[in-house]
């Protein structure tokens, strides 16, 4: 499984614009054909919610954001015995017959 940085993005502080940028990445994800995850969940003054080793304190938003991350697992381990199944497509099989 592969996670998403998105700190290079021009993210601003403010809530809606960020909200905007994470639909339309979804949008984008849904449109690669990739498993997007619904989900989501923000912090607020997060750089007060971890301890000094780096780890979150436990919290309400702790809660959420394990909340949020269980579902990528969730889907990493439903779909990995058959991810040649999930991108085979059929235009890219009837493109290869054409060629030949």
């Amino acid at each position: 499984m592969r996670l998403f940085d998105p700190a290079c993005l021009p993210l601003s502080d403010s809530a809606p614009e960020t909200h905007h940028m994470l639909h339309e990445l979804r949008v984008l994800g849904r449109w690669m054909r990739m498993i997007t995850i619904p989900n989501q969940t923000s912090v607020a003054k997060a750089i007060l919610e971890f301890d000094d080793a780096g780890r979150m304190k436990p919290s309400a938003d702790h809660e959420r954001v394990v909340g949020v991350m269980e579902e990528p697992m969730k889907f990493t381990l439903l779909t990995r015995d058959v991810a040649p199944y999930l991108v085979d497509r059929y235009s890219k099989r009837r493109e290869s017959v054409d060629r030949s």
